[in-house]
């Protein structure tokens, strides 16, 4: 795959200034694209300044929300790539609040597709969106995959989904270039360490590095799959300059899932701290658990030539190296 196409492109990140989003800013300016940036700094959402700072006299940043059509419609007009990262993380908040989970992950994804179907270079323009794991719910059989049929426990599950469709449509109806990569639990440099309820590894690193408590909900067997960051860019700049990629929905896994009481562990060693402490998953949490989770990625494999990179053991070496000198800046 040719990389130097997206040298010249003039692409736009919503979330960008976020963790998925800031990476995926610093792997773009590298490939010689024009890289602008939309990111309402929503309180407890990880944008950070700090995120970008190596890169920024060299990306264009606009203090945006992605649920103000017009606003949105005037930087999309300007560029030939929409990489969609900006989004409504928990699945509790989701519940809790689920206005807020609509307005930003529904909305807001209609309101991207809209201008971008709107926009004067329509028939070149592309949109990434970065889906869920949760839009499939609890799986009947593992690994899942793009066929797995999928059944939401929650808000966000649901709203992720629904925006998949919108996707899929505005493909279909207006020839909008749309692709669709479902993400799996990802961990890296530049995640928000602060608030608990988004990722339970970023949590895990946190407590692990000041010397604390990784607390696992009974009995902790449950796997999950976990990518790192710059395994999830390539993903994402793979999917934007393929023609394979267009119309397409891909999973994301890391080929060997890891139980959370094993991660906890594996954390608590690479970090030389904390403790792990079992205990009973709380009552808003039962309701949304889906068990076992982890999916095959041998779809985007043929089709990308993407495979997972970075194993769980090296990503958390490079992970805990990056946080134990700059871990303020995060908290």
């Amino acid at each position: 795959m040719q990389y130097q196409q997206l040298g010249g492109l003039n692409v736009l990140i919503t979330g960008g200034l976020g963790f998925v989003g800031s990476n995926l800013a610093h792997k773009l300016v590298e490939l010689g694209a024009n890289v602008t940036l939309y990111d309402n700094l929503l309180t407890g959402y990880g944008g950070n300044w700090t995120n970008v700072r190596e890169i920024k006299d060299e990306i264009r940043v606009v203090i945006g929300d992605v649920r103000n059509y017009h606003q949105l419609k005037r930087y999309i007009e300007q560029v030939d790539i929409v990489y969609h990262c900006a989004a409504q993380l928990s699945r509790v908040v989701s519940m809790s609040n689920p206005e807020l989970d609509l307005a930003i992950n529904l909305q807001g994804t209609i309101n991207v597709l809209e201008a971008a179907a709107k926009s004067k270079k329509k028939k070149n323009v592309k949109v990434v969106y970065t889906s869920s794991r949760a839009v499939t719910g609890i799986p009947k059989q593992l690994p899942v995959d793009e066929q797995t049929a999928s059944n939401p426990v929650d808000i966000y599950g649901a709203n992720k989904f629904a925006a998949e469709l919108y996707c899929k449509i505005y493909n279909r109806a207006y020839g909008l270039k749309t692709v669709i990569l479902r993400l799996n639990n990802c961990y890296g440099p530049r995640a928000q360490l602060r608030t608990p309820s988004y990722g339970v590894i970023n949590l895990f690193i946190r407590n692990a590095l000041e010397d604390g408590t990784l607390t696992v909900y009974r009995p902790g067997t449950m796997l999950r799959d976990y990518n790192y960051v710059g395994d999830v860019v390539r993903a994402l700049v793979l999917s934007s300059i393929s023609k394979e990629a267009i119309g397409e929905t891909f999973y994301l896994g890391s080929g060997t899932p890891i139980s959370l009481i094993d991660l906890a562990n594996l954390i608590i060693r690479t970090a030389g701290g904390g403790a792990v402490k079992l205990t009973h998953s709380p009552k808003n949490w039962a309701s949304i658990e889906i068990g076992d989770f982890y999916a095959s990625f041998a779809k985007i494999k043929e089709k990308l030539s993407w495979t997972p990179e970075v194993d769980i053991e090296t990503g958390l070496e490079k992970t805990i190296s990056f946080y134990r000198e700059r871990l303020k800046e995060y908290l």
